[in-house]
């Protein structure tokens, strides 16, 4: 009788001791603040963008605790299938992919930064859906062509940094001179050459149109 007893407080104790747990468990949810181990841009040139992306950290971190208190649900790990953890869960995930739109354009953007691009050049790649690479290469043949001076005669024996960059390019185009800056027989023997394969006129001459189709 005194074992039976001893058995059954034993079992009170430990239903007691349960819903103290559970009730702990309850109204002190783990740590669910959510952070990233990445950089993000909070000078990012659209700071709305940088708002949503705050905001979207709170309602996350907001919801997992109210699901966590209200309903016993914790929707990163969740230990049941009903349909009420399957529609906490769904919505976990939604708010989820929010905060990653967000972030993911912040970190980026930060990359970019550090690549020594402005805001204004972020906001140009993001609008026009070039890539970093290409709008480098843009940047450098515009420089290129900012040197060609459509009024000025270029003579045999003429050298200038254009005419360094034109006998890299026609190389890069297949042709085999010597690149020494120098507007000299070979290159332009080999501007005419390149003129004819691209349906130009051909006179060895360089004008916008060469110029063009050279670096496109």
């Amino acid at each position: 009788m005194k074992q039976l007893i001893i058995l059954l407080l034993l079992i009170i104790a430990f239903f007691i001791g349960y819903g103290q747990y559970s009730q702990y468990q309850r109204f002190n949810s783990p740590n669910v603040d959510y952070k990233t181990t990445k950089e993000i841009d909070n000078a990012y040139y659209n700071q709305e963008t940088v708002i949503n992306y705050y905001k979207a950290i709170e309602d996350l971190n907001s919801f997992v605790k109210l699901q966590w208190t209200a309903n016993n649900i914790d929707v990163r790990t969740p230990e049941e299938d009903t349909e009420e953890t399957k529609l906490a869960v769904k919505n976990y995930a939604d708010k989820v992919a929010t905060l990653k739109f967000y972030e993911s354009k912040l970190e980026q953007s930060a990359v970019l930064k550090t690549k020594g691009l402005s805001n204004e050049e972020i906001q140009f790649l993001e609008n026009t859906g070039t890539d970093l690479k290409s709008h480098q290469k843009s940047i450098a043949i515009n420089k290129i062509k900012s040197m060609f001076n459509p009024d000025k005669t270029m003579f045999s024996g003429y050298k200038s940094a254009l005419i360094f960059e034109i006998q890299k390019q026609l190389n890069h185009k297949g042709f085999e001179i010597k690149i020494d800056g120098v507007y000299k027989l070979e290159t332009i023997n080999a501007i005419k050459d390149f003129e004819e394969k691209n349906n130009l006129f051909v006179d060895g001459v360089l004008d916008i149109l060469t110029l063009d189709a050279l670096f496109e």
